[in-house]
């Protein structure tokens, strides 16, 4: 299975995230996927890539070439495949296309975006795949309550709130992904509720 990795690229972060998440890399390897990331080397990207390299599996990074010609963000040498594009916009198509699963890890404005974009499309009926958030030292507990309340005053249906689940290990994350089945629920209940 290839499982997008969405996170962090900030190199100042606390190592207990870049430890976390290198781990789970390296899980997701050894239980026989590959990784779809955007190609960083730096924070929690660069932890992803060394995870999953030092696990055997698979690498397939997404950048737009400003990003190189620009120095925006060191790039991971490590890429099995690596897709230039022109925009962010053809950068977040690839890796969603190219995906069969999300995992969202602790992020900044643009991992925020990765995820709200993968959810709307998700509740639009544009794809069934699975989306799991690693909530790594109860990073995403004010997410989870916010978006609970936002629920709760009917903003979005609880369908949608279910359409994707928090989890603390990484173990669990990849059990989870790996046994998901969509429920079949159409996309007008998700947007509409009933």
């Amino acid at each position: 299975m290839k499982i997008c990795v969405f996170g962090a690229s900030s190199a100042h972060i606390d190592n207990k995230y870049i430890a976390a998440v290198e781990d789970l890399g390296e899980k997701l390897a050894r239980r026989g996927h590959s990784l779809v990331f955007g190609c960083g080397a730096t924070g929690l990207m660069g932890a992803a890539a060394r995870g999953v390299k030092r696990g055997g599996g698979y690498i397939h990074g997404v950048i737009p070439t400003f990003f190189e010609e620009e120095g925006v963000e060191q790039l991971y040498g490590g890429c099995d495949e690596v897709t230039y594009t022109d925009t962010m916009s053809e950068r977040k198509r690839q890796m969603e296309d190219a995906a069969d699963a999300f995992i969202i890890v602790p992020g900044g404005i643009g991992t925020f975006e990765e995820f709200f974009e993968v959810l709307t499309l998700k509740q639009l009926g544009r794809h069934t795949k699975a989306i799991a958030i690693y909530n790594i030292d109860g990073y995403y507990d004010n997410l989870e309550k916010f978006m609970k309340e936002v629920t709760e005053r009917a903003f979005i249906t609880f369908k949608c709130y279910e359409m994707y689940t928090y989890f603390s290990s990484a173990d669990e994350i990849l059990d989870y992904i790996e046994s998901y089945k969509p429920d079949g629920t159409p996309w007008q209940k998700l947007k509409i509720g009933d």
